[in-house]
C-alpha cells in the first residue's frame, strides 16, 4: 500500500505542477500569460524532478506507465507489480487533473467567455442574426483552447493541416526511447550514476531537454498517464467527447501507444549498446 500511495503522490505532483504551468501560460491575465514554450518546458522538467524526488524513496518513482512496462520487459521490475503501479499512476494523474480544475476554474471561465465573445464579434461581421450571449456569471461552453491545458494535441501547420498520426506516433516513440535510455544511464551504478539525491534533478533535466528539442510536433507527452487521465477528466468535466475526436478519432491513441513502444525500445537500446559492455564486477564504493 505504501508503494501504491507513493506512485499516486509522485504522479499527482508531476501532473499538477506540469499542467499548472501550462494553465498559467495559456490563460489570460495570469502572471505567466503568453510567456511561451520555454517556460512550459522548464516547468515540466522541474515537475518531474519534484515527483521523482518525493516518491523515489518510497516507490522508485516510475510516475510513468511507459517506464514501468519497459523495466518489466527488461526484467528489471517484477511483472506482478506492473498493474498496481500503472493503476496508481493513472489515479494520481486523474486526481491532479481535478485539482488543477478547482484551482483554475474561474480563470478558465473568464478565458472561455473572452473566446465566445470573440466568436460573436467575428460572426456579427457576417450579419449573423442570432448572437450567443455569454456573461461572466454564466458557465461558458468549453473549447479545445483550454482542453490543451490537460492533454496533448497535434500541431496545426500554417497550411491549416494537422501533423499526421504517424508522425506524431514516431515523435512519441523517439522521445520516450530517449527518456528511458537516459534514465537507464542515470540509474546504472556501472555507468557513472549520480548519487541518489542528484538523480531526480538530472532526470528532470532530461525531460526539459526532450521538451525543448521535441516539443514542437505534439507537446511531448512521453507518458501515457500524463495524457490519458487528464483527457478523461476533461471529457467528464464539460469538454465532452471533442477531446477524443480532435483532430481525428484516433489521435488520442498516439500519446498512449507511442510512449509504451518507445520505452521498450529505449531500455533495449541501452542494454544492447551500453550495459552489455560493462564489467560484471561490482562497482567500487566511494570509500574504496
Amino acid at each position: 500500500m505504501t508503494i501504491f500511495l507513493g506512485e499516486i503522490i509522485g504522479t499527482a505532483l508531476l501532473i499538477f505542477l506540469g499542467d499548472g504551468v501550462v494553465a498559467n501560460v495559456v490563460l489570460n491575465k495570469t502572471k505567466g500569460s503568453g510567456s511561451g514554450w520555454i517556460v512550459i518546458a522548464f516547468g515540466w522538467g522541474l515537475a518531474v524532478f519534484v515527483g521523482v524526488f518525493v516518491a523515489g524513496p518510497i516507490s522508485g518513482a516510475h510516475i510513468n506507465p511507459a517506464v514501468t512496462l519497459a523495466l518489466a520487459v527488461n526484467r528489471q521490475f517484477p511483472w506482478s507489480k506492473v498493474l498496481p503501479y500503472m493503476a496508481a499512476q493513472f489515479i494520481g494523474a486523474f486526481l491532479a487533473s481535478a485539482l488543477i480544475y478547482v484551482v483554475y476554474v474561474e480563470a478558465i471561465d473568464a478565458y472561455e467567455v473572452a473566446v465566445a465573445q470573440e466568436i460573436v464579434v467575428q460572426e456579427s461581421t457576417e450579419e449573423v442574426t442570432e448572437v450567443m450571449a455569454v456573461t461572466a456569471e454564466e458557465s461558458p461552453p468549453r473549447t479545445m483552447k483550454t482542453a490543451g491545458i490537460w492533454a496533448t494535441y497535434p500541431r496545426q501547420f500554417s497550411t491549416r493541416r494537422w501533423i499526421s498520426n504517424w508522425s506524431g506516433f514516431l515523435d512519441q516513440v523517439v522521445g520516450t526511447a530517449l527518456l528511458l535510455l537516459c534514465i537507464c544511464a542515470l540509474t546504472d551504478e556501472r555507468n557513472m550514476a549520480p548519487k541518489s539525491n542528484l538523480a531526480p534533478l538530472l532526470i528532470g533535466a532530461v525531460v526539459l531537454m526532450i521538451g525543448m528539442s521535441m516539443g514542437a510536433n505534439c507537446a511531448y507527452a512521453i507518458n501515457p498517464a500524463r495524457d490519458l487521465s487528464p483527457r478523461l477528466f476533461t471529457w467528464l468535466a464539460g469538454w465532452g467527447d471533442q477531446v477524443f475526436r480532435s483532430p481525428n478519432t484516433t489521435w488520442y491513441l498516439v500519446p498512449i501507444m507511442g510512449p509504451f513502444l518507445g520505452g521498450i525500445i529505449g531500455v533495449q537500446l541501452y542494454r544492447l549498446m551500453i550495459s552489455r559492455w560493462h564489467s560484471e564486477e561490482e562497482p567500487e564504493s566511494a570509500d574504496g
